[in-house]
C-alpha cells in the first residue's frame, strides 16, 4: 500500500502543468490572480518541505515544549492571516490571537480529558492545525462580512444609536449574522461530508489498515471538534470586534 501511494517525479510535473493551465486561464480571462497564484505555490513548496522535515524531527524527538512551539507557531501564523482579513478594525491580531488561541486550547484539552487522542505531537500538531485553519478561515469571514454590514447598515445603526440603544443592542444583528456567515463552511461541510467531499483523514486511515468503524468514528469526532472550534472561534472574535466600530465617544467610526 506504501508503494501505491509514492508521488512520482512524473506525478509531479502533471501537477505542475495543472497549475500552468490556470494560470493561462487567469492570465487569458485577465482575472488578475496570476501573481497570488504563483507565490501560493512558491510559498507551498517551500512550506510544506520545511515544515515535513521539522515535523519528522519533532515526532522523533517527542517532547512537549516542541509541541507546543509548535503549535504556538501554527495558532500564531492563523491570527496573522485572520488580521490580513480585517481590512482596518483596531487590534485584529490580538483578537484573532485570542479567538484561534482559546478554540484551539479548548479543543486541544477537551479531546486529550476524553482521551480521544494522545499527547505526542504526531496526534496533537495536525490536530491543532486543522483546529486552527478553520478558525482563521471563520473569522476572517467574520470580519469581511461586519465590514460589509457596517459599511451598508451605517444609517440604521446611527439611528438606532440615536433613539439610545446601546453597543451591542445597535450592533447585534450585524455580529449575530457576521457568526452565522464565519461557521457556514464548517457547517455546509459537515452536512455533505461522505456525500459530497470524501473526508482526508478517515480515507487515510483506512488505507492504512485500520478499522473502517474506528477511522468513521475518528472523522465524526474531527467534524464535531472543528463545529465546536469555528463557533467559539467566531462569537470570541465578533463579540471582541464589534466595539472597535465605534470610537471613545460611543459613536460609530
Amino acid at each position: 500500500m506504501t508503494n501505491d501511494l509514492i508521488v512520482s517525479p512524473t506525478a509531479l510535473l502533471f501537477a505542475v502543468a495543472l497549475v500552468a493551465i490556470a494560470l493561462i486561464i487567469n492570465f487569458h480571462e485577465k482575472i488578475g490572480l496570476e501573481k497570488e497564484m504563483l507565490v501560493g505555490v512558491v510559498r507551498a513548496v517551500i512550506q510544506l518541505t520545511v515544515v515535513g522535515y521539522v515535523l519528522t524531527y519533532i515526532i522523533k524527538v517527542d517532547r512537549a515544549p516542541l509541541t507546543f512551539l509548535m503549535m504556538a507557531i501554527i495558532i500564531f501564523n492563523a491570527a496573522l492571516n485572520a488580521r490580513k482579513r480585517a481590512n482596518g478594525i483596531p487590534h485584529a491580531f490580538a483578537i484573532s490571537l485570542l479567538a484561534i488561541t482559546v478554540a484551539t486550547g479548548v479543543t486541544i484539552v477537551l479531546l486529550v480529558l476524553a482521551h480521544a487522542v494522545k499527547f505526542t505531537p504526531s496526534q496533537i500538531v495536525p490536530i491543532s492545525g486543522m483546529i486552527a485553519s478553520n478558525a482563521m478561515v471563520a473569522i476572517g469571514l467574520c470580519y469581511r462580512n461586519m465590514n460589509t454590514s457596517f459599511h451598508d447598515q451605517r444609517q440604521a445603526v446611527l439611528e438606532r444609536l440615536a433613539l439610545g440603544a446601546t453597543l451591542k443592542q445597535a450592533s447585534i444583528g450585524i455580529v449575530r449574522e457576521a457568526i452565522r456567515t464565519g461557521m457556514s463552511p464548517t457547517i455546509d461541510s459537515a452536512k455533505t461530508v461522505g456525500l459530497v467531499s470524501l473526508p482526508g483523514m478517515m480515507s487515510g486511515l483506512i488505507f492504512a489498515g485500520v478499522d473502517p468503524t474506528k477511522a468513521i468514528m475518528y472523522q465524526i469526532m474531527v467534524t464535531f471538534m472543528l463545529l465546536a472550534a469555528t463557533s467559539l472561534g467566531s462569537v470570541i472574535a465578533c463579540y471582541l470586534a464589534y466595539p472597535r466600530y465605534y470610537n471613545e465617544d460611543l459613536q460609530l467610526r
